[in-house]
């Protein structure tokens, strides 16, 4: 029996990334309480403490959340005095909207191809 060497394989390709992957904005905007927060935010700047309040849930909870959310680039924070300051970040989900239209389009030509076929075969029945 031959045993060979555990050897490491190395990717070096570098890929770079100036925003996070389309299905961690995706998986970031799934959760109902970070969805609240944006539209918190969407109106006036507001602490973590005051977003935590407002959902009624810890602040370490809201911590988490606000990171998610500043990972994908939908909130940015900054200190001020002992609080952090949440604002609306830079991203404006161009990249996403344009996919979510791509596959609204998929999914209407396959509807209207089903519907024709439905009435193809009403007419034939």
């Amino acid at each position: 029996m031959t045993t060979h060497p555990t050897t490491k394989i190395l990717n070096r390709m570098v890929q770079y990334q100036t925003q996070a992957p389309i299905h961690e904005t995706f998986a970031a905007l799934a959760d109902p309480t970070r969805i609240a927060f944006l539209e918190r935010l969407e109106r006036a700047d507001a602490t973590i403490t005051q977003l935590a309040e407002r959902a009624g849930i810890s602040l370490p909870g809201a911590r988490k959340h606000v990171r998610v959310l500043e990972g994908v680039g939908l909130v940015r924070t900054r200190k001020q005095g002992r609080a952090r300051v949440c604002t609306l970040g830079p991203r404006r989900l161009e990249r996403e909207a344009a996919w979510l239209e791509g596959y609204r389009r998929t999914l209407e030509e396959r509807f209207d191809h089903l519907g024709k076929l439905l009435d193809r075969l009403k007419e034939e029945s």
